[in-house]
């Protein structure tokens, strides 16, 4: 009896485990979404205020959202390696 509870408390633990990993890795991706949108707006409004500077905030705005996107890549995977 003893056992069977064990192993029926090891199997909820490690359901438990993954489904946190799981939830993290979703807040990861939210919020990384979050942030691209708001880059993607700041940048948009930045190069309808000064038409002549667009391309080099579209520029600064890519890497700003390659980076957030790294970011949230290496969020996922601790999430996804971690549990």
């Amino acid at each position: 009896m003893l056992l069977s509870t064990m192993i029926l408390q090891a199997a909820a633990g490690a359901a438990l485990g993954k489904a946190g990993a799981a939830i993290g890795a979703a807040i990861a991706a939210i919020a990384a979404a979050f942030g691209i949108g708001n880059i993607g707006k700041a940048a948009l409004e930045a190069g309808a205020r000064q038409p002549e500077k667009a391309d080099s905030y579209r520029l600064t705005a890519i890497i700003i959202g390659a980076l957030v996107e790294g970011a949230c890549l290496f969020a996922i995977l601790v999430c996804l390696i971690g549990k």
